[in-house]
């Protein structure tokens, strides 16, 4: 292994990159003084493993870098057009079961967790029991997000506490009386009228969901 060309080819393609030594030297977990001693052709034997990282980072063959061949090939470290990345996940506390039919007893656990995209806001979520908002694709046993807010715009779906009852509704409102509609033409809407209104609090937007996948029964 030519230690100057291996040092000149690293040099020459962090330079393309726009790197920094210091770059190459937190990607791999050595001090950037090591760094500089590989580009200046000072370490005599670098270990194999060290060669295959620092060409991973550069995203070219090793081979070319140490001076086995002159062919650089440049090797792309992104995905296939068909597969998505998995974004970056944060968790948040499953609270407890939210009515997707006639209001249930609202309570609070944090034994478990769910796991949601960062960049949706959603401060705890709660899972669905019920079928009243299958028509806005919300299953009984699905897990739902919701972003914690006093209010929420007119039609939103929206976490209702009920008194001491907890359900998951589109919200409907008017001067004198508020709607909290079904997703389901099975269940009839709850009215609540003038001081009746007073007996309601919305816990938050409903801003996102996830459901398990639902296997038909074979024949």
């Amino acid at each position: 292994m030519d230690a100057t060309l291996l040092g000149s080819r690293i040099k020459s393609r962090r330079t393309e990159l726009n790197m920094t030594q210091g770059d190459i030297a937190v990607a791999i977990g050595v001090a950037i003084s090591t760094i500089q001693r590989y580009e200046a052709g000072t370490i005599q034997k670098i270990k194999l493993p060290v060669v295959e990282a620092i060409a991973r980072i550069l995203q070219v063959n090793a081979d070319w870098l140490i001076g086995k061949t002159d062919k650089q090939r440049i090797i792309s470290h992104s995905l296939p057009d068909n597969i998505i990345p998995m974004p970056k996940m944060k968790k948040v506390p499953i609270l407890g079961t939210i009515a997707c039919g006639q209001p249930i007893l609202a309570y609070e656990e944090y034994d478990e967790y769910a796991s949601i995209p960062e960049h949706i806001h959603a401060d705890f979520a709660l899972r669905c029991k019920g079928d009243s908002m299958i028509n806005a694709r919300i299953f009984d046993g699905d897990i739902v997000y919701i972003r914690q807010q006093p209010d929420v715009e007119n039609g939103q779906i929206a976490a209702v506490l009920i008194d001491d009852e907890a359900t998951l509704k589109r919200v409907k409102k008017f001067p004198d009386h508020i709607v909290l509609e079904p997703e389901n033409p099975m269940y009839k809407p709850l009215v609540y009228w003038e001081e009746e209104m007073n007996t309601i609090r919305i816990l938050g937007l409903a801003v996102a969901f996830t459901s398990t996948v639902r296997q038909g029964h074979q024949k």
